[in-house]
């Protein structure tokens, strides 16, 4: 471990945990307090399932799942590489620099220079409802199955943590136009905890081949359930770490163009 290239993350990374939870009274109303998100988010699907039967094709069960298992994702993400949306603020004031003049690579020390436990509440309460649907719902488990359930959130995190860093490379250009960039990151968490069928067509394929939304919860949801996907075929579901591969494709290239034209504060 002595000689691993982790470890200068690992050390920083326990040192922000340490210090969050240097504090247990607060840091346990700020987990409290970040369940909010879920609770807001069932609540919404209940008001419309009181006035209608199903949502985009979906029972209450199945889009409780296409929410749970996008929140997840989602929280998952945000835990890890949340922070990145912050960097607008390290080009302002000349301090990724710093970042710039240690011998490690830049991406893993933004990503290590923070992480916000109190964000596990969100991951807790999803995984919770998750659960419970997945255990009511009626499916036949197979090994296959409860794989396709874990690739799905792991791969649906990394398609979030892809799009926080794509978002965080064009800040190299709008140096503040964080709030256009995360209205696609924060626009695709909230569309990917929703059946895609609900959109329309612009905008289902907006949230499937430029931001893969779909493809975190709603796709594969539907080929668990073996519910024919509109347009796709069943089989759709499986793609998720195609997406994520993709999604990383082109978030890395960004920010390696980010790079290449950041010049600096000067100082």
């Amino acid at each position: 471990m002595a000689d691993s290239p982790l470890r200068p993350y690992a050390v920083l990374a326990g040192l922000h945990v340490r210090a969050q939870t240097a504090y247990r009274g607060s840091f346990a109303i700020e987990i409290v307090a970040s369940v909010g998100a879920t609770i807001t988010g069932i609540c919404e699907l209940y008001v419309v399932f009181a006035n209608v039967p199903t949502l985009g094709g979906l029972t209450l069960r199945a889009a409780l799942l296409v929410f749970a298992l996008g929140h997840v994702s989602f929280s998952l993400a945000d835990l890890v590489v949340g922070h990145l949306d912050t960097l607008p603020g390290y080009l302002r004031t000349g301090t990724f620099d710093a970042f710039l003049l240690r011998p490690l690579p830049v991406l893993p020390q933004l990503i290590s220079a923070e992480l916000s436990l109190r964000r596990l509440g969100r991951t807790i309460s999803g995984s919770i409802v998750a659960a419970a649907v997945l255990a009511r719902i009626g499916i036949r488990w197979t090994p296959a199955g409860v794989g396709l359930v874990a690739l799905t959130v792991l791969s649906g995190a990394a398609i979030f943590a892809a799009l926080f860093t794509a978002a965080a490379a064009v800040q190299f250009w709008l140096l503040d136009g964080a709030e256009v960039t995360a209205s696609f990151v924060y626009g695709g968490q909230y569309a990917a905890q929703f059946p895609a069928s609900i959109y329309a067509a612009p905008l289902r394929v907006l949230f499937t081949f430029v931001v893969p939304s779909a493809f975190v919860a709603y796709l594969p949801a539907l080929t668990l359930l073996g519910i024919p996907a509109p347009g796709v075929p069943q089989w759709i579901g499986w793609c998720t770490p195609l997406a994520a591969a993709g999604a990383w494709t082109v978030a890395l290239l960004g920010w390696r163009a980010g790079l290449r034209h950041y010049t600096g504060t000067g100082s």
